[in-house]
């Protein structure tokens, strides 16, 4: 039997589970926001002292700087998620029950 051999087919993560799973994936959504907000912001105050800001500048540079920090790391959250919460392996035991065995 598998580790994973208590885990009935068709049932999700437990309750418990999936409520730590999200307490984290939220307290990784706040740190990723201040860390894409002070990227921002520095990025911003390095522009200024170096050159001229103009409203392009600062519209590209929050789009840049900080909508890409908050995708790359939100992404990674998510995934971090979906493997704590348990539905990662839910679907990994449901693809190897539908798989045949190589018995070779």
């Amino acid at each position: 039997m598998s580790e994973h051999a208590h885990h009935h087919a068709g049932t999700g993560p437990s309750k418990e589970q999936s409520d730590h799973a999200t307490a984290d994936f939220r307290r990784m959504m706040k740190w990723i926001v201040i860390i894409a907000v002070a990227g921002t912001i520095l990025a911003l105050i390095y522009l200024g002292v170096t050159g001229d800001l103009t409203l392009p500048m600062v519209l590209a540079v929050i789009g840049g700087v900080f909508f890409s920090v908050l995708l790359g790391c939100g992404l990674f959250a998510a995934s971090f998620f979906s493997d704590k919460s348990g539905h990662d392996q839910l679907v990994t035991d449901a693809t190897r029950r539908k798989q045949p065995q190589d018995d070779s």
